[in-house]
């Protein structure tokens, strides 16, 4: 059993979809704990209190995205497969120890500075709405969160290099641990330190980050070697190519930091009502969106490296369906059970009536460009693997500029509630998708644009219709049958009504044909066939 556990973990996954579905139950279990920390935090402290906690991990994550999320996504895994290729294994981890080396120490650099001039920066830009003693206690968990984020970095670069080596399980399995270390710290340590317990919880999380996936980086040969060196071809390579992108995610941190500053001059607790809103939302768009570009970057970026610019469209188009069939239904689902949803997973002591209406309203809101973002992620990617990341970036400072004049707008304007930063991000993010594509279908000589938009339009109707099966049993059973004042009848009417919802959504796209029924149920048969073969203790090498 164990030998078995150990094969699956180092296995080398072959397909986009074998990588995916690994990924994804990985991700959901990551997602499940994140979803388990946030309602810990709704039941031990108060909106006001969780607002300070995520407020604090605002400016750490944006320098953590711009300056290592931005070499990873956008250049590493695309150079470090060229090395691998052309050059071999030894020189590809050479190279990463060079990128490592240089990203630590600027990230390192910039922590030392943020730490010293936190104090400014979170009373005039990331909280300017919160009393002066709460925006200490934002600056407090701040100096301890950075700390995590610098050990995150290691982290963050294993994930790099085993996804380019298309080992993605043990990576997938990092972030799990990482909420771990959250709840961890919620739950042992927040009695005696409050809500800087949770903090604390952080740094525990990044440094399980860290030390699940050592054992694997290692097996595959990557060595840490003294003294550090800073010069190496892959290091200009990558930060020639992230250099463009770095202006967007800047400009992408800019926008959810104005997002949360104008949740802070809305109502005390819209901080955490926006915040646990994005994390519902980004559940489905992570299981979905991410882990399929995640797993198609590394073919997409070997197919680039051979020039088969057909396959490559073939994989960009296959892999948007894919991406689609699973995230249009799930929207449908957030939009319709908004409020039972918010209720099932944050209906603590803690967190009242008006919270979760508001929350529910704000993730209805977010869900509307749920699919967009969703395969906006693929998209990205695509551009990357062609080594292109102007285009990504002029598309995002649009997009950017466009959600930050439209939550302005709505909140200091209109004084609408925060639901209304919501319906701004999904409007960004459609017009977002829309040009990344059309951007995209010029670039690779076009698409079939028949091949796209025919089945999509399928799904789409089918959802639309699903929705509408959804909504009407739950308004019907919930005042004939089910009192749901009671928990267990909340998660009865919604697993009920659910299923349902999604039995008439397959019935649909089998009637309409839609071939990306077929190709989840191969996988399923696949997996079946995976598990028989593990029970018999035989030997595989790889996943296909």
């Amino acid at each position: 059993m164990v030998k078995n556990l150990f094969l699956l973990l180092y296995s080398r996954q072959t397909s986009i979809l074998s990588a995916a579905s690994i990924i994804m139950a990985t991700m959901m279990l990551s997602k499940v704990l994140g979803l388990v920390r946030d309602r810990l935090l709704a039941h031990v402290f108060p909106p006001d209190k969780i607002d300070i906690f995520w407020a604090a991990f605002r400016l750490p994550d944006l320098i953590f995205q711009i300056i290592i999320l931005g070499a990873l996504s956008v250049a590493f895994i695309p150079v470090f497969t060229e090395h691998l290729e052309n050059k071999g294994k030894e020189d590809a981890f050479e190279m990463a120890r060079s990128v490592l080396s240089v990203f630590l120490f600027i990230f390192i650099l910039a922590t030392i500075l943020i730490y010293v001039l936190a104090e400014p920066i979170i009373s005039n830009f990331i909280s300017p709405g919160f009393t002066p003693e709460r925006q200490m206690q934002v600056v407090g968990l701040t100096r301890i969160i950075l700390f995590g984020q610098v050990i995150l970095v290691l982290g963050s670069f294993f994930i790099g290099i085993l996804q380019s080596l298309q080992r993605f399980i043990v990576p997938a399995l990092a972030p799990v641990f990482y909420n771990l270390g959250i709840i961890l710290g919620i739950v042992f340590l927040s009695k005696e330190f409050g809500i800087m317990g949770a903090a604390f919880g952080v740094v525990i999380g990044a440094f399980l980050h860290v030390i699940v996936q050592l054992p694997l980086v290692w097996s595959m040969g990557f060595r840490f070697k003294f003294p550090f060196k800073f010069f190496n071809p892959g290091v200009k390579e990558i930060i020639r190519l992230m250099s463009v992108r770095t202006f967007g995610l800047a400009a992408e941190q800019i926008n959810e930091t104005v997002g949360l500053a104008l949740a802070s001059l809305a109502a005390i607790g819209s901080v955490t009502y926006l915040t646990f809103a994005q994390h519902l939302q980004v559940v489905p768009i992570g299981l979905f969106g991410a882990t399929l570009a995640q797993a198609a970057l590394p073919v997409l970026s070997s197919e680039r490296a051979r020039g088969k610019i057909e396959e490559f469209k073939i994989t960009v188009l296959t892999t948007l369906h894919q991406i689609l069939f699973l995230a249009l239904p799930a929207a449908a689902i957030l939009i319709v059970l908004r409020v039972p949803v918010v209720r099932l997973v944050f209906g603590a002591s803690q967190f009242d009536w008006e919270a979760t209406v508001l929350t529910g309203s704000t993730l209805a809101f977010l869900s509307v460009g749920l699919s967009a973002q969703a395969i906006s992620l693929l998209l990205v990617r695509g551009f990357y693997a062609l080594k292109d990341t102007k285009t990504p970036v002029l598309v995002s400072l649009i997009v950017v500029v466009l959600n930050i004049i439209l939550s302005v707008y709505f909140i200091v304007i209109l004084k609408l509630d925060v639901w209304s930063i919501g319906l701004a991000n999904s409007i960004a993010a459609i017009l977002s998708a829309v040009l990344l594509f059309w951007t995209l279908h010029f670039k690779v000589g076009k698409f079939d644009l028949n091949k796209i938009l025919i089945p999509f339009l399928k799904m789409i109707m089918a959802a639309i219709i699903m929705g509408v099966a959804l909504y009407v049993p739950i308004k019907l059973l919930d005042q004939v049958i089910f009192d749901t004042t009671k928990t267990i009848n909340l998660l009865a009417l919604t697993g009920i009504s659910s299923v349902f919802a999604l039995s008439v959504y397959v019935i649909l796209v089998w009637f309409l044909k839609v071939q990306e029924l077929d190709t989840y149920v191969e996988l399923l048969k696949r997996f079946g066939k995976f598990q028989t073969r593990l029970k018999s203790k035989e030997i595989l090498p790889e996943i296909v």
